[in-house]
């Protein structure tokens, strides 16, 4: 069995990982990938990048059918479903292809197969159920991501019982689809089948949508969402489903009591786990709590020589925290004394119509922590750029600490606020207060007004409203 010596080899392609093998490269290491799949991992093949495709037809879509506000009429608008699909795969297929170009311009090996650690230092690499190669290196990275985590009850059988993978991929316009779980991806999900036609039902066992989020824009956003249609249950859980000829029953215990929801597919979208089996951590003695590599803050795993990055490691489970992991990880390695990855700062981001984006604290967890606050709202509705663009509904929300000015949280709800959320997160890493933001010359007209205006809001400085 043919076996070669790298300085640090990384197991698994996705964000994480092949931003390390850069990183590592950059740096003057040799680098090696093992990837069983595709470059990219799940985020470039099976989820951020062709999610966001599927989303923006249907922002095209919701655009057309208003089309007569804006002067143009035409007849016959369809919708091809089928194509839909296959752009977003060519999305993503173009993507992979992207980093493996990348991988070859930095010089790092890629690797085909299986991983498995045989000792902390050696990799064994299987293809087709057995070993076909052995890989050592000084330096090891666990980057494996995660997997959707089912639900008790409600197994996957991936043709009624979906995971995210397969709700890209259908066949066909399913007439009604059961979501379960209200973060990030079902409510992107039911945002895109809803615009196309689905009937939506989203079941959701916290008192509110996207729970992590600030609980004054999740509200509106819920009343969005229910006002073009799609039905939403709160403080429901799922007792189980039944899958049948005709679809799936769901049988839900709500507050007013147990109710069974029928649908073509039920989508289950609760979370994810980390993908630690079968990688032969138990036998080199890498520790793992609750699906997850346990590591410091440097990201060691409890193996000298062996590390962990990105979703293995537990939330939170985004593509960019991942990479800025990976980045950290490599230059700890590579010597270097790089700043601890801010976990304060990382901005979340949900692609439905409207769009809601937020970084820190919401103002509720911001008076748990004891901060006595000031609070700037500013609606879209008077931005003169919103009204140009037909996009007046949502607000920015910024939450700042009284006594110093330090911007604790900012919250978007609207058009383009996966994009502004970028200021308030720079503005959080420069230590900026609510002066410094509404102070700042803002373009007009521009969306951005709007965190300029709510900024000033909050210190009774508001100019447009």
């Amino acid at each position: 069995m043919p076996q070669t010596q790298y300085d640090i080899v990384i197991v698994g392609g996705g964000p994480g990982g092949y931003t390390a093998a850069i990183r590592a490269a950059q740096l003057g290491m040799q680098a090696a990938v093992v990837e069983r799949d595709r470059l990219g991992g799940v985020c470039l093949n099976w989820g951020c990048i062709p999610t966001k495709a599927l989303l923006r037809n249907a922002e095209i879509l919701s655009l057309l059918q208003h089309a007569d506000e804006w002067g143009i009429s035409f007849d016959n608008l369809q919708v091809d479903f089928p194509r839909i699909i296959k752009r977003s795969r060519g999305v993503a297929e173009r993507i992979s292809k992207g980093v493996e170009y990348l991988m070859k311009k930095n010089a790092v090996a890629v690797i085909p197969g299986t991983a498995r650690l045989v000792s902390p230092d050696t990799v064994e690499v299987r293809k087709d159920g057995s070993a076909a190669s052995s890989v050592k290196a000084r330096h090891i990275i666990l980057a494996t991501g995660a997997r959707p985590r089912p639900l008790p009850g409600a197994p996957f059988d991936r043709t009624r019982i979906l995971t995210s993978s397969e709700a890209m991929t259908l066949p066909s316009l399913p007439a009604s689809m059961m979501i379960i779980g209200a973060g990030a991806i079902g409510i992107e999900f039911a945002s895109f089948y809803q615009t196309l036609g689905t009937r939506v039902t989203v079941v959701e066992m916290m008192s509110s949508i996207l729970p992590v989020e600030d609980r004054e824009l999740t509200k509106l956003l819920a009343s969005s969402l229910k006002k073009r249609g799609i039905e939403i249950l709160t403080d429901s859980r799922v007792e189980r489903a039944e899958v049948n000829d005709h679809g799936v029953r769901v049988h839900v215990q709500a507050p007013d009591g147990l109710r069974t929801l029928s649908a073509d597919v039920a989508l289950v979208a609760i979370g994810v786990q980390g993908n630690v089996e079968n990688l032969g951590l138990e036998s080199v003695g890498v520790r793992v709590e609750h699906g997850r590599c346990i590591v410091d803050k440097q990201y060691r795993t409890s193996v000298p020589g062996v590390y962990a990055i990105g979703d293995v490691i537990g939330p939170p489970w985004l593509a960019h925290v991942a990479a800025a992991e990976g980045i950290n990880c490599v230059e700890v390695i590579a010597g270097r004394q790089p700043a601890e990855v801010d976990y304060a700062n990382v901005p979340g981001c949900t692609y439905c119509t409207p769009q809601l984006a937020s970084v820190g604290l919401t103002e509720e967890a911001a008076k748990a922590e004891g901060y006595e606050v000031k609070i700037g709202r500013f609606p879209y509705r008077p931005l003169g750029k919103a009204m140009a663009l037909g996009e007046t509904e949502g607000m920015v929300k910024l939450i700042f600490d009284a006594r110093y000015g330090e911007l604790l949280g900012a919250h978007i709800l609207g058009a383009e606020a996966t994009e502004l959320i970028a200021e308030t997160v720079l503005a959080r890493k420069l230590e900026a207060t609510g002066p410094d933001l509404y102070r700042t010359m803002h373009a007009h007209p521009t969306l951005s007004e709007a965190v300029m205006e709510a900024a000033a809001a909050a210190y009774g400085e508001a100019i447009s409203i």
